[in-house]
């Protein structure tokens, strides 16, 4: 009778827990609901749209006329929406293209590419066989005065032209190691840098094979209209303090873009598309009540070497660095043509960023959106300093990224309403004053590489 009594004082209880914990996850689940649709009624697709549409009239170059007209926008309409906005310059080395450049051998023309930071030059010389343009692969070699081919692999193309240029080199010849034209940079402005060209591998193998049977090819390497200079771009920013002085969290949460994009490009996904996401959250968190700090940024220069990011965190102070919780980067989150949403952090493993946003996707669309490791954008910066981040894109990209096809009526407003519904809730979901999101603050430590956007290093 005992045993009869304490089973049903056990079952008792567990059906009263159980009822309990059912109650709080469907008042969980409502109270989600509730605040989820305090920013999902006032997402306006169009708004964001038209504003690409603005942004997206010409490229906007960093160093150039159009960057500051770019900025100076974005400012402008943070200020309307009643933010005290600033746009904040900062100096780079920056790098114009060759206007034009040329490559013969024993007198037949080839079509090379030229190198970002590649210096001029008009070079006639013996070609000679370089290896990997390492510095042992060069040690034994007499390249004073000549014209070095180097395969692409194990060094970055920087290192392999530096190598070569200690030796005596005159100029360099790098050849790819797979298919198709190589596009690359050499890193940045370096004032020991001799005139670089890239052909493809059956061009190089070409070369290489008349050297190897004791020809020695002459070559002409000819670059002209380079040019290398100090340069201003441009980061805007905008604060929006917790709403409630004496009872916020003392967090700070960064939503940011890049509003610059690459020369011939009127990049209205890339990244127009983030930049006027960045603006429209800005206008739907102004009168949402909140108890965490959130910032509006937009970077110059991130398509040269995610400077505008890089200049932002340095600025930072250790108390805004330990203060900020997560860091949501908006790149290329609109375009038509491209794949799925997913999530790239720097070192492939989730932070704050990652659960609230595969907590509002599920919330809103019933499965949550992926990750996986990627850099290449504004959060890397963050994430070397130790701030949780995430990018916000669609993979794969469209096929005209980066190209003059980068078009306005390439942009889908349904990928543009599905993202800044997710990252809206997401953001709410943390910053909102009876938050009951995660409570996970941070913290990964670690160095990301150094990723440029659209470019290969090596």
């Amino acid at each position: 009778m005992k045993k009869t009594v304490i089973s049903l004082a056990i079952a008792t209880s567990l059906t009263l827990s159980f009822t309990s914990v059912q109650a709080s996850t469907s008042a969980n689940a409502s109270h989600h609901q509730s605040s989820d649709q305090k920013v999902l009624k006032k997402v306006n697709t169009e708004k964001i749209y038209q504003d690409i549409a603005y942004l997206s009239k010409k490229p906007r170059v960093a160093g150039t006329e159009a960057e500051p007209e770019a900025a100076t926008f974005v400012q402008k309409r943070l200020s309307k929406l009643g933010y005290e906005s600033a746009v904040e310059p900062f100096t780079f080395t920056g790098y114009t293209p060759a206007a034009s450049f040329s490559l013969s051998v024993n007198g037949t023309s080839y079509s090379p590419t030229t190198f970002t930071y590649s210096t001029n030059g008009n070079v006639t010389a013996e070609i000679v066989d370089g290896g990997l343009g390492t510095k042992d692969n060069l040690a034994n070699k007499d390249v004073t005065g000549k014209i070095v081919l180097v395969q692409r692999g194990t060094i970055t193309f920087g290192e392999k032209v530096l190598n070569a240029a200690e030796k005596g080199a005159a100029a360099v010849i790098i050849f790819n190691n797979t298919d198709g034209e190589l596009n690359g940079t050499l890193g940045g402005a370096n004032d020991n840098y001799i005139p670089s060209l890239a052909v493809t591998k059956e061009e190089g193998e070409k070369i290489l094979t008349s050297i190897q049977k004791g020809e020695k090819p002459s070559g002409t390497v000819k670059i002209e209209g380079a040019v290398v200079s100090e340069r201003t771009s441009y980061n805007v920013t905008a604060t929006k303090p917790s709403t409630f002085k004496k009872k916020g969290t003392n967090d700070i949460i960064v939503v940011g873009a890049h509003h610059d994009s690459v020369a011939g490009a009127p990049g209205a996904n890339d990244d127009a598309s983030g930049t006027a996401m960045v603006l429209e959250l800005a206008r739907v968190f102004k009168t949402l009540p909140t108890d965490t700090e959130l910032r509006f940024v937009t970077f110059g220069a991130e398509e040269v070497g995610l400077l505008g990011s890089e200049h932002y965190v340095s600025e930072l102070s250790e108390d805004e660095k330990n203060r900020i919780v997560g860091m949501f980067n908006l790149d290329m989150v609109g375009s038509r043509d491209a794949g799925d949403l997913v999530m790239n952090t720097a070192d492939g493993t989730p932070n704050l960023v990652t659960e609230l946003a595969q907590a509002s996707s599920t919330r809103l669309n019933g499965a949550p959106t992926p990750f996986q490791a990627g850099g290449r954008s504004d959060h890397v910066p963050f994430a070397e300093a130790g701030i949780p981040a995430a990018l916000f894109i669609h993979s794969p990209p469209e096929p005209w990224y980066h190209t003059p096809e980068d078009t306005l009526e390439k942009i889908s407003k349904e990928k543009l309403q599905d993202v800044a519904e997710i990252v809206g809730t997401a953001i709410y979901d943390r910053s909102r004053p009876d938050q009951q999101g995660s409570s996970v603050k941070k913290k990964a430590t670690f160095k990301a590489p150094h990723l440029y956007h659209e470019q290969d290093v090596k």
